[in-house]
């Protein structure tokens, strides 16, 4: 079948679109449309560093202005969401609950291995524990002995985390984002479709799911970090082309699947004067590889990376604007002192004009400061220094 063409500006913008990124102006109740971004992406990566707010909030706050963290507490505790892992830890729409089984089954029968050794004495015992006294942390099951694997984690935790990992336990809620443990049975809201889908139709469901989000997308992208998934994945990928159910569509060299419907996003407006401040875990940057072959970023979260090996900071936040990614802000906020600091905002070498691009920032910096309970904004450098003035004379009624 022939493959339609598109240039990379408009791939870039089906993509931003997809992802709505940057929002547009929403109506009815806010945590409405928290729990639609959630439905619509398919999944949202929790992460527990939190020099700024954590990555789950701030991809969401990025996808609905009007979020607040209690939102997502609310929509755990109306079992609207649950946790589990999609290519990590996330939140994922209760309603996909079922897609989450294949990785649970094959946990439970051994066909796929876990990060932890399997202790099955221990499982039953933390298992018996929580049917009989309920809802139980980490913290309740006492260890005195060693902490043996290369995590130094208790030997209940690995159990606790093996029962999740395979189904037989859920996190109802969490406290001081410490997670709570129950029993599925407990949890799982009656009428929950715990049906084990056939191959074929998990494999469609990640590539429906994957493109809706997406815009367009390419096999190793739809299986990304899936483990034996992807021969799978290019099988359905074939048959969804010949029954007209995906488009095939050609970016410069590249071959990616789309689904019909995605082509009709592009007669719609993008909101590109709009600044947006991601987090390194957004789903639109989270596939790296991705990411630099279609808006040309190459970019690497630097938090893993040994100080003195760091070009641009230890948790630099790439910055979507014009429906490009021009520039990456290394921030981290002082929670005593309501103070953001920008410890390097770096620019990228095809940004020639400064001023709008500024102008942007400045605006977007307010609700940023609002969304981080921060009342004052320090600036320390910019790369290139020589429009660290510049910027400075924009922001300083921030940062009183």
């Amino acid at each position: 079948m022939e493959s339609f063409r598109l240039s990379i500006q408009q791939a870039r913008k089906l993509v931003l679109l997809s992802q709505r990124l940057p929002p547009r102006n929403q109506s009815g109740r806010a945590i409405e449309a928290t729990l639609s971004a959630i439905e619509h992406l398919g999944y949202i990566q929790i992460d527990t560093i939190s020099v700024i707010q954590r990555a789950h909030h701030h991809t969401l706050w990025n996808r609905n202005p009007r979020y607040e963290a209690s939102q997502l507490d609310q929509l755990l505790a109306d079992k609207q969401i649950f946790e589990y892992w999609s290519h990590a830890a996330a939140y994922l729409p209760l309603r996909d609950y079922q897609f989450s089984l294949p990785r649970k089954h094959a946990l439970a029968r051994g066909d796929q291995s876990h990060w932890y050794k399997r202790d099955e004495q221990m499982l039953k015992w933390v298992l018996k524990r929580i049917a009989t006294e309920g809802p139980l942390m980490a913290k309740d099951f006492e260890h005195t002995g060693k902490r043996i694997d290369p995590w130094k984690t208790k030997p209940a935790k690995r159990a606790l985390e093996y029962l999740f990992m395979q189904g037989d336990l859920m996190v109802p809620y969490r406290i001081n984002f410490h997670k709570v443990y129950d029993l599925t049975e407990r949890v799982l809201p009656e009428g929950t479709n715990t049906i084990l889908p056939t191959p074929e139709e998990y494999a469609r469901f990640l590539i429906t799911r994957y493109l809706r989000a997406n815009g367009l997308g390419q096999s190793v992208e739809i299986a990304y970090l899936l483990k034996g998934i992807k021969p799978l994945v290019d099988q359905t990928l074939e048959d969804m082309v010949s029954t007209g159910e995906l488009l095939q569509i050609r970016v410069t060299s590249r071959l990616y699947y789309a689904l019909p419907i995605a082509l009709e996003l592009l007669s719609k407006p993008l909101a590109r004067s709009k600044l947006k401040i991601l987090s390194p875990f957004d789903n639109l940057v989270i596939q790296r590889k991705r990411i630099k072959a279609l808006f040309g970023f190459d970019y690497l979260i630097e938090c893993y990376v040994p100080e003195a090996k760091r070009r641009y900071g230890y948790f630099s936040l790439p910055i979507l604007w014009e429906g490009k990614l021009v520039a990456r802000m290394d921030c981290k906020t002082e929670r005593t002192e309501s103070l953001l600091h920008i410890h390097h905002l770096a620019l990228e070498p095809t940004v020639l004009k400064t001023e709008g691009l500024f102008l942007a920032l400045r605006k977007e910096l307010g609700s940023f400061l609002q969304f981080n309970h921060c009342k004052q904004l320090r600036l320390h450098r910019t790369s290139p220094a020589k429009v660290k003035p510049d910027l400075q004379s924009l922001i300083n009624d921030l940062t009183s």
